[in-house]
């Protein structure tokens, strides 16, 4: 029986391997994955004909060494990716890729579009900053292995990531990418050395004047055979994958300078080697590169500090609590409900529960609260946050991905790696914009060659090549959304949906939920009115005998008031209404009496008519009635206190042309209270979760853009229809993991912040776009007109590059917070 053919190459399909190419709503077979990855980028570029006209078969793909294979493969087995491959629902799972060999935004776009197209592959969010790509795929159809291969034929490198590893590479990139500038600068000083002679002189000897040509030609060698590889490299990729990048202008404008130079060295033409202009050129042109490298890495900061800050180490207490013994193990080794030590001075690698210790944890790395907090037994810990004091004993709870530390980090790749829309139509513009460049220096060439001669028509076309290349435009938008949401990380705020700070910058409307988000969400007693012979403090220590046994909110509410403990009650008989009270029958100094607590009516039923005095009582809160058979003995009125600050926070907010409501499912009077007291523009009452969605509805409908703040499982709805959603880290899971801002540290007086940081975002990047439009304007009449040298060019383009960082980076400084 015959084996299979490769349907790209011919070659026999190694068994065991099933590998497809979609051809003509047919499958056919693949000897591997570089086949694969080539034949399936020509057919979905439209070129399928051509396997209907070959004439003979293509070469295969190269494969990687067979040990390099085995040891990709490794990666499938679940122990290997028990370290860091997340499961989700069913069979998908998800993982954090490490890549290399990324140059320019245009790279993101081409590894993003291979990895879509291998099937299996759920999702892929790809961030430029910090060079880092979160996969998600279906692991019955693709296997992780296939996804590492298939980003290696493409022509990239990718491993699992690991923070050191990643540290590693990228002390490693920064230390050749200085070399190879060192280089480069070395040959410009040396080739100008011998370039100016000829610049100052005209009657040098000609064997003199050869010499220092022959001299140029071999200090450019170094430049052009170690400092510009990484540009040959670029446009290799970007040839084997049928595009053109940024690189590809650079390396056809290096190359045709460096033959025609070669061409008159030989020929003894005398003029026009340009073997310095080729020096400086490679110079500027890994100037820029490297501050922009320095600048991107700089603003993704946040990012890799978090996943920095677990240690790879920690002392496991096996014997807990029998013994006390400490034996050291790796964190991924841990597991849920093994006990730790974390000494003093230690960074806290698990989200745990303190069993033992006391001491003070100083968590402003995720929430961005400068005083350390509190813990001791029975306290919550998160991992990432630094025990400063005293020993604490923790018990896991969550470890790796499941940890609140990882969700924060996958809410920053995420954002990262979003795209706005004028970010996607920059992208398709600076493709396309190549592509016309490439085109348009071929009748620029030759209309130079028949108006004045080869060597002006050369660096003519060399300078329009280099100076137009639109790197600035790439760089607008990725460098802005890595700075600003770093910039917002470090005051605890998350800004993790797709598109969430463009919504930000738009938004015209804010809708509060009121109970958790505006107020505390806990009631207080804030007054007691007395109508028998008993003293205040009497009246709270029956009341408190009453509900002891509760755990209603208002129970709560009673149960924290000081009380003295002067007579001696004894209960029995106890009997709680839902909705209603609670009774029972109590013997107070020796006098047994029926009493109830709750509201009006229920305790009406045994004491009788209401006093005149309650009846008057103005309350915009709750109140509860305390009595027995012989009438009312007192009143506590109930308050949900609003949170610190909030009146400073919805001040700003109105400063900053905001319309504000607020949406609760509390009583008329509560509501309208609040809203007259903080100065809301509109309140809305007694909501159910489906009136709030209708509210919500209404004003889109209206062409406003809302942003709803919420914090309970019954605002998950109206979050998910809000164009854009605020979440508070200690709220309802559902509210928080669908929202697309998380509050770590529950702190709302950060809001007129957030969007003050969206809106300075979105005119940075406008600012971004519309100088490096302006600029290629400018620059591609100045080339073709002959007004730029191809150094002038490199130095043009550079400077554009880093203007755009640099204009950047002032995301970076602190906004200006309205005057309270």
């Amino acid at each position: 029986m015959s084996r299979e053919t490769c349907f790209h190459c011919g070659l026999e399909v190694p068994e065991n391997l099933h590998l497809t190419i979609r051809y003509e709503e047919r499958e056919e077979p693949a000897c591997c994955a570089g086949c694969q990855a080539v034949a399936q980028s020509i057919i979905d570029a439209g070129l399928g004909s051509y396997y209907k006209q070959r004439t003979a078969d293509a070469k295969q793909a190269a494969l990687p060494p067979d040990e390099v294979l085995a040891q990709i493969r490794l990666y499938d087995l679940p122990e290997v990716q028990q370290g860091f491959v997340e499961q989700g629902e069913g069979d998908s799972r998800e993982a954090v890729l490490m890549l290399g060999g990324i140059t320019c935004a245009a790279c993101v776009w081409l590894i993003e579009q291979q990895l879509l197209r291998l099937s299996g592959v759920l999702r892929v969010d790809l961030n430029y900053s910090t060079e880092r790509v979160r996969v998600s795929w279906d692991n019955n159809r693709v296997a992780l292995s296939d996804i590492l291969l298939r980003i290696q034929s493409t022509g990239y490198t990718a491993a699992p990531y690991d923070a050191q590893k990643q540290e590693a590479a990228a002390q490693k990139k920064r230390k050749q990418a200085l070399i190879r500038l060192a280089v480069a600068g070395l040959g410009m000083m040396q080739t100008m050395m011998f370039a100016v002679p000829t610049y100052l002189y005209n009657d040098i000897e000609p064997q003199f004047l050869k010499l220092l040509h022959w001299a140029s030609f071999f200090m450019v060698l170094p430049v052009m055979l170690y400092s510009a590889v990484p540009f040959y490299q670029g446009a290799w990729r970007d040839l084997r994958n049928r595009r053109v990048g940024m690189d590809t202008p650079v390396t056809i404008a290096l190359l045709l300078t460096l033959v025609a130079g070669m061409y008159a060295l030989l020929s003894n033409a005398g003029q026009g080697m340009y073997f310095e202009s080729i020096a400086m050129f490679v110079f500027f042109l890994l100037s820029g590169r490297y501050m922009e490298q320095v600048a991107r890495r700089k603003a993704s900061d946040a990012t890799e500090r978090l996943v920095k800050l677990v240690p790879a180490f920690c002392h496991r207490l096996p014997g807990y609590p029998a013994s006390e013994e400490v034996e050291e193990a790796a964190v991924v080794q841990l597991a849920v409900d093994d006990v730790i030590l974390v000494r003093p001075g230690e960074v806290i690698p698990v989200d745990g529960e303190v069993l033992q210790g006391e001491s003070e944890v100083n968590e402003a790395i995720l929430t961005g609260e400068s005083l350390p907090v509190l813990k001791q037994t029975g306290s919550q810990v998160v991992a990432g946050t630094l025990n400063t004091a005293s020993p604490l004993v923790v018990k896991t709870r969550q470890v790796g991905g499941n940890t609140r530390l990882s969700h924060i980090v996958r809410l920053l790749d995420r954002a990262l790696a979003q795209k706005p829309r004028l970010a996607e139509l920059a992208d398709k513009y600076a493709s396309s914009f190549v592509f016309g460049l490439l085109v348009m220096a071929v009748p620029v060439f030759i209309g130079w060659s028949l108006y004045a001669d080869m060597t002006t028509a050369l660096w003519i076309t060399v300078s329009l090549l280099v100076i137009t290349c639109p790197c600035a435009l790439s760089l607008a938008t990725p460098t802005a959304l890595a700075a600003s949401t770093g910039s917002l990380a470090s005051d605890g705020v998350l800004v993790g949906g797709s598109h969430s700070l463009e919504g930000l910058s738009q938004v015209t409307d804010v809708v509060f939920d009121k109970t958790g988000t505006l107020t505390e969400g806990r009631l207080n007693v804030v007054a007691t009115r007395l109508f028998g012979n008993w003293s205040e403090a009497e009246a709270v220590q029956i009341a408190r005998q009453l509900e002891v046994q509760s755990e209603h909110p208002i129970a709560k509410a009673i149960l924290e008031m000081p009380s003295e403990e002067s007579l001696q009650i004894t209960a029995e008989q106890r009997l709680n209404r839902v909705g209603h009270g609670v009774s029972a029958m109590l013997t107070i100094n020796g006098e047994t009496l029926l009493w109830s607590l709750g509201r009006v009516v229920f305790v009406a039923e045994i004491a009788g008519a209401l006093p005149n005095r309650l009846s008057v009582i103005e309350h915009d809160g709750g109140l509860v009635a305390l009595g027995n058979t012989r009438g009312f003995q007192a009143v506590f009125l109930l308050s949900d206190q609003i949170k610190p600050n909030v009146a400073e926070m919805l001040y700003e907010l109105r400063q900053q042309g905001l319309q504000l409501h607020v949406l609760s499912g509390d009583r008329q009077t509560a509501v309208d209270a609040l809203a007259a007291q903080l100065g809301l523009d509109h309140a809305r009452a007694e909501a159910l979760p489906e009136d709030k969605l209708a509210y919500v509805e209404t004003l889109q409908r209206q062409n406003r853009k809302v942003l709803m703040v919420g914090d309970g499982i019954n605002d998950a709805p109206v979050l998910a229809q809000a164009d854009v959603s605020v979440a508070m880290a200690g709220g309802a899971d559902v509210a928080r993991d669908g929202a697309d801002v998380v509050l770590l540290n529950d702190d709302m007086t950060v809001l007129p912040k957030i969007i003050e940081q969206a809106r300075r975002t979105r005119t940075i990047i406008r600012q971004n776009l519309v100088w490096a439009s302006l600029y290629n304007v400018i620059a591609v009449p100045l080339a073709v007109f002959g007004f730029v040298t191809p150094w002038i060019a490199a130095l043009g383009m550079s400077l554009s590059s880093l203007l755009v960082v640099s204009n950047t980076l002032r995301l970076l400084k602190k906004g200006k917070r309205y005057p309270a």
